[in-house]
């Protein structure tokens, strides 16, 4: 069954990043996107022999990873400023039919299986629907962006948000696949407000994504 979230407000007398929050809010408000290449060859071999598809699992794994990040689950709610314990990926459902895309999202749960089940049974139910918004509705408050352009690769992704406020969730797009002498990679950017996510903690959130797209078998 999925685990329940809960909003935690963040005590800003005792939070490290108080000063950093103000300044890129208050006096420099600062997004930014950095883009890594990631390794997914043993991901992919491993997805394959045991029948899973990859899209679901790479929601699954990044995800995964920002539940143990606090500074990628920074929000507001109810004009406080407080984390989520998880958060929920919402992605786009492409149709063929008429080239256009619908937000989709699944809740998240530790457990693969009990996630992997939901992602299809709501992609079979909610896929083929169209819209903004399938037919789904609308995504959780802890929702966060996640997404991905299969039909090429990059260099470098950069998400304009246009000024939107008080929005401190991270949204990733991961690009097509490149192989080179029997490795795989995808690159994967991320945009983040830097007022709650500095360089390093982007660093320990794509370690730890790596680590277990490298060994599968903690968590299939």
């Amino acid at each position: 069954m999925n685990i329940q979230t809960s909003f935690h407000p963040i005590d800003m007398q005792a939070w490290q990043m108080a000063q950093a929050f103000h300044y890129y809010t208050q006096m420099a408000p600062t997004t930014y996107t950095v883009t890594v290449t990631i390794d997914v060859t043993v991901l992919r071999k491993t997805l394959k022999s045991k029948g899973y598809k990859f899209f679901p699992a790479y929601l699954y794994l990044v995800t995964r990873a920002i539940s143990k990040q606090q500074e990628l689950r920074i929000a507001i709610q109810d004009g406080v400023l407080g984390y989520w314990d998880n958060l929920t990926p919402a992605y786009p459902q492409f149709h063929e039919d008429d080239k256009t895309t619908s937000l989709l999202w699944t809740e998240y749960d530790e457990h693969f299986e009990v996630f992997y089940k939901q992602y299809i049974e709501d992609t079979t139910q909610h896929g083929d629907s169209h819209g903004i918004l399938s037919s789904k509705g609308l995504p959780l408050p802890n929702a966060y962006i996640i997404s991905c352009i299969p039909w090429f690769t990059f260099n470098s992704f950069s998400l304009h948000n246009h000024g939107i406020k008080d929005y401190y969730v991270p949204s990733f797009e991961a690009g097509g696949f490149m192989e080179v002498e029997g490795k795989i990679t995808m690159p994967l950017s991320v945009t983040v407000h830097h007022a709650t996510t500095d360089g390093y903690h982007l660093k320990v959130f794509f370690e730890e994504l790596q680590r277990t797209m490298n060994h599968p078998n903690e968590w299939l």
